[in-house]
């Protein structure tokens, strides 16, 4: 089994849950409040250190009080922190805010020191990503960061993976470093303009990023499941009721990283980014909803 490298951004998540949004100038009353870990790239890590791959982080903190908690979830988890730490910058934040009754959500990050990484530090930590067996990122930090890094990964031959989120318009060829891109819907029409409503939809889009260069797409579709290129819908596996939505594609990426890692296929490595999905769903939060393999093991085998 080989190691799993992320570039990716921590924000400490402020989460919010009311029954609806504000309206702009008003103020609601909420039902509850939390604060914890968050952060797509170190979510990703948190998942794919639950499931038992040794897993390195890249990214830069602040020195202040969520640097702290930053450094604390990853030690539980197990992940390998490289990190340059910033004195006159702060470590990001999130406000997520959580819809009650369906526990859709609705998030503003404002990522801090991790908005400073630069080219300098994938090449401090180049021999992480160089001698890894999959290289993931997403597009919170500096976005030709993230496209250094692909270049880099590719080069060595490491299987790479982009989660292109939040939404973005890429570089010409940044697709064509990927071996994966993982993208919701959302993104999927911001990269492709086609909008995904159906698994027919999802065929369409594959195809397109398979011509922009991408091995293999995989479309995440929430609650139906993830389409996978050449396959087709792999549904979604619930382990029960829905609780909150925010950091299941984070789930996802990370699940499917550790499975790839160890050599499965793409099919199985999606099976099981559903599961890990599927049962991060159904707890609050981001990184404390990461299952973690014995859990992902048990759901998958009772499918």
């Amino acid at each position: 089994m080989g190691h799993v490298a992320i570039l990716g951004v921590f924000v400490a998540d402020t989460t919010y849950r009311a029954e609806r949004m504000p309206r702009m100038g008003e103020t609601i009353l909420g039902n509850s409040f939390a604060l914890g870990p968050g952060g797509k790239g170190s979510n990703q890590a948190v998942a794919c250190a639950r499931m038992g791959a040794e897993t390195h982080m890249i990214t830069r903190l602040g020195q202040d009080e969520f640097s702290q908690m930053a450094l604390s979830t990853w030690s539980g988890a197990g992940v390998i922190p490289h990190v340059r730490q910033i004195a006159d910058s702060y470590t990001g934040a999130a406000y997520i805010f959580v819809e009650n009754a369906t526990g859709d959500n609705a998030i503003i990050i404002a990522p801090g020191a991790a908005a400073t990484i630069d080219n300098g530090d994938v090449d401090d930590n180049l021999d992480v990503i160089q001698s890894a067996a999959v290289f993931i990122t997403q597009l919170e930090q500096p976005l030709p960061v993230a496209h250094y890094a692909l270049k880099l990964a590719r080069k060595a031959g490491v299987a790479t993976i982009l989660n292109p989120a939040p939404a973005a318009k890429l570089p010409d060829g940044m697709l064509a470093l990927c071996d994966y891109v993982t993208p919701n819907e959302t993104e999927t029409e911001e990269l492709t303009g086609i909008q995904v409503q159906s698994p027919e939809d999802a065929e369409r889009a594959s195809q397109a990023l398979a011509e922009m260069g991408v091995k293999t797409p995989i479309i995440t579709l929430g609650d139906k499941g993830a389409y996978l290129f050449g396959h087709g819908l792999v549904p979604a596996i619930t382990a029960g009721p829905v609780v909150e939505t925010t950091g299941a594609g984070d789930a996802f990426n990370g699940g499917f990283a550790a499975a790839l890692a160890e050599g499965a296929s793409a099919l199985e490595a999606v099976r099981t980014g559903c599961a890990t999905a599927g049962i991060s769903v159904t707890r609050p939060g981001t990184a404390p909803s990461m299952p973690t393999r014995a859990e992902v093991e048990e759901l998958l085998g009772r499918q």
